[in-house]
């Protein structure tokens, strides 16, 4: 089996090396960026993608969809540093197949690499039961957001900051500030650098 792991941390890379040579029969070839990962896709059409979403130049959820549109069928595992339902909701939707976080143990990971790589599907356990809960209040968790609340989570995804969005907005810098804060507890983050990057991811 022929697996494209795509990440920029070479720790990262060399520790999925090592435990994925314990399978047996796995050919692994690396990526460090999004444009590398798209080549090699092309090139050596490998069975399996393992996706981090924090890259630089092209984002890992616009190479998710990148990927995809060359090969609908492709078999995508995103691997990434976000444990927060809220980005395994939406790489599944654009079409991966499995979410696992790197806060998850080995087991996990291999779990999801065998599961996809026959066909199947496979989302952390932790996370898959979050999710769960998630969408039985609603199908998209950006779908709990307000008008006023998506249009903040914009300007916040194009560097605005929160007193530029309240020039922008019309309103007071504490309603935007007040603001943020629901938008976390609506979409399970705790920080606002958790938010921004959830707005340059989702946007």
């Amino acid at each position: 089996m022929k697996i494209l792991l795509v990440d920029d941390h070479i720790v990262v890379r060399e520790g999925v090396r090592r435990l994925l040579a314990g399978l047996g029969g796995v050919e692994l070839v690396e990526a460090a960026t999004g444009q590398e990962a798209l080549t090699l896709f092309r090139s050596e059409r490998p069975d399996l993608v393992l996706l981090d979403l924090n890259l630089s130049g092209i984002g890992g959820l616009e190479l998710l969809r990148r990927l995809l549109s060359i090969n609908d069928k492709a078999r995508i595992v995103v691997f990434s540093m976000h444990a927060e339902p809220i980005y395994a909701a939406r790489a599944l939707r654009l079409g991966a197949r499995g979410y696992v976080s790197k806060s998850a143990g080995a087991e996990e990971l291999i779990a999801a690499v065998k599961r996809v790589a026959e066909g199947g599907r496979y989302v952390e356990s932790e996370i898959a039961s979050e999710l769960a809960f998630s969408q039985l209040a609603t199908e998209d968790p950006l779908q709990q957001l307000t008008t006023r609340e998506i249009e903040i989570l914009r300007l916040l995804g194009d560097g605005n900051s929160l007193s530029e969005i309240a020039q922008a907005t019309g309103v007071a810098y504490k309603t935007v500030a007040n603001t943020c804060s629901i938008i976390k507890s609506k979409l399970g983050v705790e920080r606002t650098a958790d938010l921004i990057r959830v707005a340059i991811e989702l946007k």
